[in-house]
């Protein structure tokens, strides 16, 4: 079976691993340009260009698939190497580019989109990351059959996974790049041997996994200790949780909601103690964070204890955020 390949960021190549490691014949990835990246700006291919590379396979980085687009020319030439591939199916994971119609009815078995959620549940671009800030107790991948509309398309296959409590966006994506690498390859070996039946998605339970804007970074200390914590997690590693001193800006990468509340007089954002396990820091509803782990602009991340010994916090200090 040949397969076509689109995707981009690490979660995909995962997927492009797999689906090589399990010896499907992959002819083509479709992958975004390259971007400008790291210190000195210079152009860097994604992580699935640089496995494709690895192996030896043919790369197309167009910038629209839209022939009546803004990149006529990209497309007309993505068009030509998605038929000299002669695909059977092409696989999507995390590849950034609306998939036009010609596209999608290309190959004979369609397109199949690798989506980190259980959907219909966060569609959209951000499903890791919304599914943690939301306290969902379990997310998981879900195997679709494209269709014009945004995650839409009937499913194939879905497996689930636990939230944990320690769980962060890194640490949930890892896990679930590795279900979707699986079950991509158990599907795709399933349709060699007989039609794939598609499940309609529900149409009760329908949310949407909207981007991550970087001004969302900002903690609002008027929120409940426990939706922080969930902000913290979420926003690790990018864009990360932050806060200021003065004109001190902090990131906030480790914390736990506080056993005892905070003090009837505390002010959301109010450092109430700091010392080498945390630094405990009052909250909306009366509640308290502890803030575990911590870096200053252009430092490292560091425990407490140690981001104190370069960094002066003493209970009274306000935290600034989103608050008055």
């Amino acid at each position: 079976m040949n397969v076509i390949f689109a995707g981009t960021p690490e979660f995909a190549r995962e997927a492009l691993h797999a689906l090589l490691q399990a010896g499907f014949v992959v002819p083509l990835v479709l992958t975004q340009p390259d971007r400008p990246a790291g210190r000195g700006m210079q152009l860097q291919a994604s992580p699935v260009k640089q496995l494709a590379q690895e192996r030896g396979i043919a790369v197309a980085q167009p910038r629209s698939l839209r022939l009546d687009g803004k990149y006529p020319e990209d497309a007309a030439s993505a068009r030509q190497a998605l038929l000299d591939a002669q695909a059977d199916v092409m696989v999507v994971a995390a590849y950034g580019l609306i998939l036009p119609q010609w596209v999608l009815d290309l190959p004979r078995l369609g397109c199949l989109n690798i989506h980190a959620s259980v959907l219909p549940r966060w569609r959209g671009a951000a499903p890791i990351h919304r599914a943690i800030q939301a306290g969902d107790a379990e997310t998981g991948v879900t195997i679709m059959q494209m269709d014009a509309g945004l995650d839409t398309g009937a499913m194939l296959r879905v497996e689930t996974t636990a939230i944990t409590e320690d769980d962060t966006t890194a640490t949930l994506h890892d896990r679930l790049a590795a279900i979707g690498g699986r079950l991509v390859v158990d599907v795709l070996r399933q349709a060699q041997q007989e039609p794939l039946a598609a499940t309609p998605q529900p149409q009760q339970g329908v949310t949407y996994a909207h981007k991550i804007d970087k001004a969302e970074s900002r903690i609002d200390w008027t929120l409940p200790a426990a939706t922080i914590a969930r902000q913290v997690r979420a926003f690790d590693p990018f864009p990360g949780a932050a806060t200021a001193l003065a004109d001190a800006a902090i990131k906030v990468w480790g914390c736990a909601v506080a056993d005892a509340p905070a003090p009837a007089d505390a002010a959301p954002g109010q450092v109430l103690a700091a010392g080498a396990t945390g630094i405990t820091v009052a909250c909306g509803e009366g509640t308290a964070l502890t803030l575990t782990r911590l870096q200053r602009a252009g430092g490292k991340r560091l425990a407490a204890g140690d981001f104190l010994h370069g960094f002066a916090l003493a209970p009274g200090q306000r935290l600034q955020g989103r608050t008055p």
